[in-house]
C-alpha cells in the first residue's frame, strides 16, 4: 500500500471508538538502523490557523486493522523493548 493510500483513511481507537483524523498531515518516525516505521506521529486537534495542537503517537504495535477506508489502532498497547 502507498502513502498516498494510506493517509486519507480515517484513524479510530477501538478502545472508545473516538475518530481521531486521518493521517494527511502525519509524520513517521523511521529507525535509522533498518528504515522500518516505528510510529506515526498523527496530529490531534488544531487551532485557528490549522497548526497543530498536540499530536499522538502511533506505536506500528497498536495497528490492528487497516481497512478499504479507515485504520483501527488500539491505544491500550504498550511497546515493550
Amino acid at each position: 500500500m502507498r502513502w498516498s493510500e494510506f493517509a486519507d483513511k480515517e484513524c479510530v481507537n477501538v478502545m472508545n471508538g473516538e475518530k481521531l483524523g486521518t493521517f494527511s498531515q502525519a509524520d513517521l518516525v523511521i529507525e535509522p538502523e533498518t528504515g522500518k516505521i516505528t510510529a506515526i506521529l498523527l496530529p490531534v486537534g488544531s487551532s485557528f490557523l490549522k497548526r497543530r495542537s498536540t499530536e499522538m503517537e502511533v506505536k506500528w504495535q497498536m495497528i490492528r486493522k487497516v481497512g478499504p477506508e479507515v485504520v483501527i489502532i488500539d491505544s491500550s498497547v504498550t511497546q515493550h523493548r
